[in-house]
């Protein structure tokens, strides 16, 4: 029954992505400048059969219906097209830059769990403690301050002045790992290359705090709303009315059943993190899809721009999907 209902919501998604396609289309034509004029920017010298056959080589020279209807069934079969800069299908050109991506917003989402739970839990535990407002000020600043903001405050900081981190790239020329999963972590860690592994986890710190502040902000302040409503409950009072140790019931009572809607902020937090992360990987100089996505527009890629926000577009719906799954199994009353 469950893989009935899972069906159904991806099928119930199949028109969000169609009318996401349109958009997107609509919105890069609309844009000024056109990429075959910034081709022969570059290039110069060239004829105007030349270029007759690079708008049609690309179906530029079609009216735009056309065009769309040229995307949308390539599209259906799995075809996100032909890079126009980088003379190489979208999909092969995406798929070198994914891993990046995720490996920085797995790392991200570590440094937000690690920093937001912990201050969540204790802020409920000891409300309107000292503790409790200066994390909640934190919170505050962490919500406020703009990725590009800190990412620069942190370069200049950390990478300038003390000289503990690189200020970009995910690892030092020469000591990248063995191509396994194209994640530089996992991949020294499955060589035994301790020097890439060293320097990999390096090059992540910075960009890593950077993404992730905001994220660990929002969850935990999430975690302690969440916690303070289970800390009043019945199940919770009688528990300690029991004489159950308060790190037991804190940790088994109160935690668990609060994690229930910290799972839903912390999914859409996920799909934020894999589709929201242009400006810190164009700061830092992290070869992602996000610095590519930036780099296709500055240039009129269509196709690959499109193909990008696909993706972007296809990874939000899954997270949205597999949270809503993780809910039910928390929370065994809710049904998808």
């Amino acid at each position: 029954m469950r893989g009935v209902r899972i069906l159904e919501r991806v099928l119930a998604a199949l028109p969000i992505m169609v009318g996401i396609a349109i958009v997107v289309f609509a919105f890069m034509r609309f844009m000024p400048g056109d990429p075959v004029d910034i081709m022969i920017g570059e290039a110069g010298g060239v004829s105007e059969a030349e270029i007759e056959m690079l708008r049609a080589q690309f179906h530029l020279d079609k009216p735009l219906p056309v065009q769309l209807a040229l995307y949308l069934g390539r599209l259906a079969r799995g075809d996100l097209g032909y890079s126009i800069f980088r003379s190489r299908p979208v999909i092969d050109v995406i798929a070198e830059t994914i891993p990046a991506t995720v490996e920085l917003a797995v790392f991200s989402m570590l440094f937000a769990l690690v920093v937001a739970l912990p201050i969540g839990v204790v802020s409920a535990v000891r409300q309107y403690s000292l503790l409790d407002r200066a994390s909640m000020a934190g919170a505050f600043l962490g919500i406020s301050m703009p990725a590009f903001w800190l990412g620069i405050i942190c370069i200049i900081v950390f990478s300038l002045h003390l000289g503990w981190f690189p200020t970009s790239g995910r690892i030092a020329y020469g000591l990248e790992p063995r191509t396994i999963t194209g994640l530089f972590v996992l991949d020294a860690v499955i060589t035994g290359n301790l020097a890439a592994l060293w320097d990999a986890l390096r090059h992540l710190v910075l960009p890593s705090v950077t993404l992730g502040a905001g994220v660990a902000a929002v969850v935990a302040r999430v975690v302690r709303s969440s916690m303070l409503e289970v800390l009043r409950t019945d199940y919770v009072l009688l528990a300690r009315a029991k004489g159950v140790a308060e790190a037991s019931v804190v940790i088994r009572h109160a935690l668990r059943n609060a994690l229930i809607p910290t799972v839903t902020v912390v999914g859409l937090q996920v799909g934020t993190l894999l589709g929201g992360n242009m400006i810190v990987e164009t700061i830092f100089g992290w070869p992602g899809l996000g610095r590519l996505v930036v780099d296709a527009i500055f240039a009129r890629d269509y196709p690959l721009v499109q193909g990008s926000v696909m993706v972007y577009a296809l990874t939000f719906v899954l997270v949205n999907l597999a949270t809503d799954v993780l809910y039910t199994y928390l929370n065994p009353k809710i049904s998808l």
